[in-house]
């Protein structure tokens, strides 16, 4: 997917992994929240504890795991770093990294905790 068609289809998935989120009752503190470091799709907040969404899409869920590598997890920890020093307890705050799949379908999967350190 590229171009027009790619965005769209993203901002398609962000917006089905929103409500996801938010029928479960977790508040939608950001979207596409972006910094130095770069651009988290989405930040939640549940109960005291500030979620960082990495969304992803693509035909299956599985290939939609396989697009997260190892070089945009780290600028996803430092672009959420840079987001907690604007938080009261800053780099003590409770977090949690989660990784939403969404499918062809427009099914979503939650990964929680994807990548903890």
């Amino acid at each position: 997917m590229g171009g027009l068609v790619g965005y769209l289809s993203g901002v398609a998935a962000e917006g089905a992994v929103e409500q996801h989120y938010e029928r479960a009752g977790r508040a939608i503190a950001a979207r596409r929240w972006r910094g130095r470091w770069g651009e988290i799709d989405l930040i939640a907040r549940d109960g005291e504890t500030v979620v960082f969404i990495e969304v992803k899409k693509a035909s299956t869920h599985a290939r939609a795991a396989e697009r997260l590598g190892p070089r945009q997890v780290r600028r996803i920890w430092a672009a959420a770093t840079e987001f907690l020093d604007g938080e009261p307890r800053g780099g003590l705050t409770d977090v949690r990294f989660d990784v939403a799949l969404v499918d062809s379908l427009g099914r979503v999967e939650i990964r929680e905790n994807a990548y903890a350190a």
